[in-house]
């Protein structure tokens, strides 16, 4: 009989490690440190606002930014230069009325003027954002009292949100801060900006599954614009702080010497005697009376009285009468100079300033000017522009799901007319300028809108249409063909001259000129 086998299966007494997964959605701590809900801003921002107003360097700077970020107005652009569409069209014109819709007291430029002043007052600003019964942006209003909104850590749960990209709608997970404005004794709640669930403007409270909030209840939703990366921002000038509050008692202190400043222009002193009171009385009469006409061509006669307390062995001197000028030790102008002109220079380089932007100097002329404009719009405005535009863009307009237009502001000109003048003059003398290129130039610098002219001719360069017209000539005159050819030893030598004066610019454009003469004479022939 055979004997039974048994089968044990023996396994680790350990638990199975559960699989390593990537989080989908933001894990980064951002809670303060004693777990309150509100945050608190780490400055008085209402002491910020008191500092610019008694500055004598932060408005100008201030204004600065504010005109040249978004005071030469709000532009519709296509996101590319490709021939355009009923279809691009019918957008671009609904872009256009979104944007001068969103506000009906003032113009949308406007309003993201005073956000930029808002931003560098207190280092941060909000906008709040209305939506219609489409959920879309149909509406925004500038918060003036900044000092008055509050705001939380981004609080858990993730929600999941749609982005629109390029075309196609992204999904993502984002936590969401919640807002407050607490003022005369009233509170009213915003969501940020996104954030697809219901809140009740009362509470704060979001909407449970399934649960509606009334119209009117429901809490708006606020865009914030701010410097840095703290809670509420942070002033780019924060390091001047000190300077800035110097300079303001700096300029009490003057202000204070014009009440309280010694203004004693001269002293008498009497020697080996005393002043009698007549003569004290006449000094008296005179000091008040010497302002005006009536104390032209005066003179004062002072009497002294000897010291009737001398002792026999003294020796007798006759008293004197000595006048000192005090005028000369006294304050002529106001006191640091140096400490207020070293402390405008250190907050103004705060904001990349030249003096050209905040009317501190005279003393420029076209050259540095210009040179002023370019390094100041490159390094400072531009990107200003660039960064704003992406939040209007990528946070504000993103549920419109744009997809040939964006937003953008508008650059100053600053194009310097020598500098046009010599490269036309170069691409003139290398037979590169065509009539559709100068026609441009010339409206454009007249402010004047520049169609190209029609047919394949206005983008021919004028020396190739002249040389074809003197071949031309040529040949009904009787004289040789091949006006092409002609016309190409003709740029042969021209060449042959450039590289004779080493003028580069003029070789490489009259190369590529005879290369598309020598293909012209292919085809002809």
């Amino acid at each position: 009989m055979s004997k039974a086998i048994s089968a044990k299966v023996i396994k680790s007494s350990e638990p199975r490690a559960t699989p390593i997964k990537k989080s989908d959605k933001p894990e980064a701590i951002n809670e303060k440190k004693d777990g309150v809900l509100w945050l608190e801003p780490d400055y008085e921002q209402k002491g910020f606002k008191d500092m610019v107003e008694h500055s004598t360097i932060l408005p100008q700077c201030i204004r600065a930014y504010k005109d040249n970020i978004v005071g030469f107005g709000i532009e519709i652009k296509y996101q590319d230069d490709v021939e355009e569409t009923p279809e691009m069209a019918a957008e671009y014109t609904r872009a256009e009325e979104i944007i001068e819709l969103l506000n009906l007291d003032m113009d949308t430029k406007e309003v993201f003027e005073d956000i930029i002043e808002s931003r560098e007052t207190y280092g941060v600003s909000y906008l709040e954002v209305l939506r219609n019964i489409a959920n879309e942006v149909n509406q925004v209003e500038f918060i003036r009292d900044t000092p008055s909104i509050k705001k939380t850590h981004p609080l858990e749960p993730s929600v999941e949100i749609e982005y629109f990209y390029k075309g196609k709608v992204i999904k993502r997970m984002k936590k969401f801060c919640k807002y407050k404005q607490e003022k005369n004794g009233k509170t009213v709640y915003f969501r940020e900006i996104g954030d697809p669930r219901q809140m009740d403007k009362r509470t704060g409270k979001y909407a449970e599954d399934g649960e509606t909030i009334e119209l009117s209840n429901q809490a708006n939703e606020i865009l914030e614009f701010s410097i840095g990366t703290n809670d509420y921002g942070t002033v780019r000038w924060i390091g001047q702080v000190l300077s800035v509050d110097g300079a303001r008692k700096a300029e009490n202190l003057n202000n204070n010497y014009f009440t309280e400043g010694r203004h004693t222009p001269l002293m008498i002193v009497v020697k080996g005697g005393s002043l009698s009171d007549e003569s004290f009385t006449k000094l008296t009469e005179y000091m008040n009376g010497i302002k005006g006409e009536s104390g032209q061509h005066a003179f004062i006669v002072l009497e002294v009285e000897e010291d009737e307390n001398k002792v026999d062995f003294e020796t007798e001197k006759t008293p004197a009468v000595e006048i000192k000028d005090l005028a000369s030790i006294l304050q002529k102008d106001e006191l640091f100079q140096d400490y207020l002109e070293n402390s405008r220079k250190k907050t103004q380089s705060a904001f990349r300033l030249p003096d050209l932007y905040t009317g501190y100097t005279t003393d420029f002329n076209r050259a540095t000017a210009q040179t002023a404009m370019e390094v100041t719009e490159k390094q400072v405005f531009i990107p200003e522009r660039i960064s704003l535009a992406w939040t209007i863009n990528n946070k504000l307009l993103n549920g419109y799901q744009f997809k040939y237009v964006e937003v953008g502001f508008r650059n100053p000109d600053i194009t310097n007319p020598d500098d046009v003048t010599k490269i036309l003059n170069v691409t003139e003398r290398a037979g590169g300028l065509t009539p559709n290129i100068a026609k441009e130039i010339t409206l454009e610098t007249l402010g004047r809108v520049a169609e190209p002219y029609e047919g394949d001719w206005g983008d021919i360069p004028l020396a190739v249409s002249r040389g074809q017209v003197n071949a031309m000539n040529t040949a009904n005159a009787g004289g040789t063909t091949g006006g092409p050819q002609n016309l190409t030893q003709q740029i042969d030598q021209a060449i042959q001259k450039a590289i004779s004066s080493k003028d580069d610019n003029v070789i490489a454009v009259m190369k590529e000129i005879r290369k598309a003469l020598v293909a012209l004479d292919g085809k002809v022939s």
